[in-house]
């Protein structure tokens, strides 16, 4: 029974994160979890993406790149990099 209530909150917060292709421009949210291969972690976490961490969205017109700030740092990630962000939206900047 233990693991089955442990499963519901898996899912349960798992399915309240989005991704970061979903915020608007000047939109602030918490990154929390990376969705991708071992590489595409490791190069996030360069850049200074870890769960945990404040990022504000600096453009986003709804296709092409986004750019993002995180940790006093701008920069741009392709659409597809950025769908594999999953991030708690914490409200406008």
């Amino acid at each position: 029974m233990k693991y089955y209530f442990e499963l519901i909150y898996y899912l349960w917060s798992y399915y309240q994160l989005k991704s970061l292709v979903d915020l608007k421009t000047g939109a602030r949210a918490i990154i929390r979890q990376l969705h991708g291969g071992r590489e595409f972690s490791s190069r996030l976490a360069g850049l200074g993406f870890s769960p945990s961490t404040e990022i504000v969205v600096i453009q986003n017109y709804g296709h092409g790149p986004i750019i993002v700030e995180v940790r006093e740092t701008r920069v741009a990630l392709g659409r597809n990099e950025a769908n594999k962000v999953l991030i708690e939206s914490g409200g406008e900047a």
